[in-house]
């Protein structure tokens, strides 16, 4: 393979990153919805909630993505449901993922100290107001380093929506491959292109751990002589 062959194929190739990251991010999107709903749903105290969240985790958990994927776009469409390669492939990812990261939502929830959540039902506060002003404040540092690793691992995953005719990074490179006769340089441009891009992800998500991190007070250094109450004043108003 030429030089320039192999260039007149890279804009070809560098196409592929916004649709990479674009699927990233709705698929991340999904996940975080679908992980909270699932884990509201197996904190529930209702069984007719707790048992169809647990049998969802367990369904995307235990079953192959690829499969899903397949179910998604080839199979559905024999029932009446068409999905659009896009569509079925952020929903299966997003589900897939999610089904993972809910439990990490539902340890985060759980972490929250009992005394929290009494001392906010004592004061009359609305359900609305408790998990988002209370609860999930305190929660959301703990739950935020899983959260880039679920970023990232959900970047490695959308190669899968080459599968269904999304143009992705794996699907223009697997168009060049074959039109070039070669595999090396262009699957090893886009080890290149994969590992950069997780980086710049892990780096978001490390700066977004330390914003959280501060505005819950973790990072303020404790004051001498004084309690500091376990509820982030940004969760109360305060200035953060």
């Amino acid at each position: 393979m030429t030089s320039s062959t192999f260039w007149d194929f890279l804009p070809f190739i560098l196409m592929g990153i916004p649709v990479t990251l674009e699927v990233t991010a709705m698929a991340m999107a999904v996940t975080i919805a679908v992980s909270v709903i699932l884990a509201l749903g197996r904190n529930s105290e209702l069984a007719i909630l707790r048992w169809p969240a647990g049998f969802v985790i367990e369904l995307f958990r235990g079953s192959s993505s690829l499969v899903q994927l397949f179910w998604a776009f080839y199979v559905l469409p024999f029932f009446g449901i068409h999905l659009p390669a896009l569509a079925a492939g952020v929903l299966v990812l997003g589900l897939n993922e999610g089904s993972y990261f809910s439990e990490v939502v539902r340890s985060g929830l759980n972490a929250v100290p009992t005394g929290q959540r009494e001392a906010a039902l004592t004061l009359g506060l609305s359900p609305a107001y408790r998990f988002f002003r209370i609860i999930l404040p305190q929660a959301l540092p703990i739950m935020i380093p899983p959260f880039g690793n679920a970023l990232v691992t959900m970047l490695k995953f959308t190669s899968l929506v080459s599968l269904v005719t999304i143009q992705d990074l794996s699907f223009r490179a697997n168009l060049a491959a074959a039109s070039l006769g070669q595999s090396g340089a262009v699957y090893g441009l886009i080890i290149v292109i994969y590992f950069a891009l997780a980086l710049l992800l892990a780096g978001a998500a490390r700066l977004l751990e330390q914003w959280v991190n501060r505005r819950a007070g973790r990072l303020a250094p404790a004051t001498s002589g004084r309690s500091r109450s376990t509820v982030p004043e940004w969760a109360l108003g305060g200035a953060g």
